[in-house]
């Protein structure tokens, strides 16, 4: 099992209330891909299952699907220019043009209910980062990542 988020203290007036470090685990997709010139390039979320295709740069024939049998909670931001949290915080684990990553203890996931995270123990948080687009999903089956040829709509 992955570590847990690291605690850290930061000085608040006279006391110290305590932060909890984003930490990023990257998860390596089955082709190199430069983060920054993908783009999502389309999101089906159907029966509960989500399906997103991303641009692959440099290769006008397939797409990185990402693809999910289950997602309780999916989160797109398209304005990339725009933070995906508001925390001062480190974030531990990020690595330049890096494009997946399972998270632990972002602002995400610590806003999500209670009553939710007691239903769904297992549930974990994932992020897609692109140069345009990031999705947040939260599942309790892990993503499944394949190259796909590109369909024509």
């Amino acid at each position: 099992m992955w570590p847990a988020p690291i605690a850290r203290f930061a000085r608040l007036g006279r006391g110290f209330r305590e932060m909890t470090v984003p930490h990023y685990f990257p998860i390596e997709p089955p082709v190199d891909i430069k983060a920054s010139a993908s783009d999502l390039r389309e999101l089906h979320w159907k029966d509960g299952g989500l399906i997103a295709d991303f641009v692959i740069p440099e290769d006008e024939t397939h797409d990185l699907r990402v693809q999910f049998a289950q997602a309780e909670i999916v989160r797109v931001l398209d304005e990339m220019p725009l933070s995906t949290e508001s925390e001062e915080t480190p974030k531990m684990g990020l690595a330049p043009d890096h494009f997946a990553y399972r998270v632990e203890g972002a602002l995400f996931w610590k806003s999500q209910s209670e009553a939710f995270k007691a239903a769904l123990p297992n549930a974990l948080h994932y992020r897609f980062i692109t140069g345009s687009t990031c999705i947040d999903v939260v599942s309790v089956a892990g993503p499944i990542l394949a190259v796909v040829p590109r369909e024509s709509r």
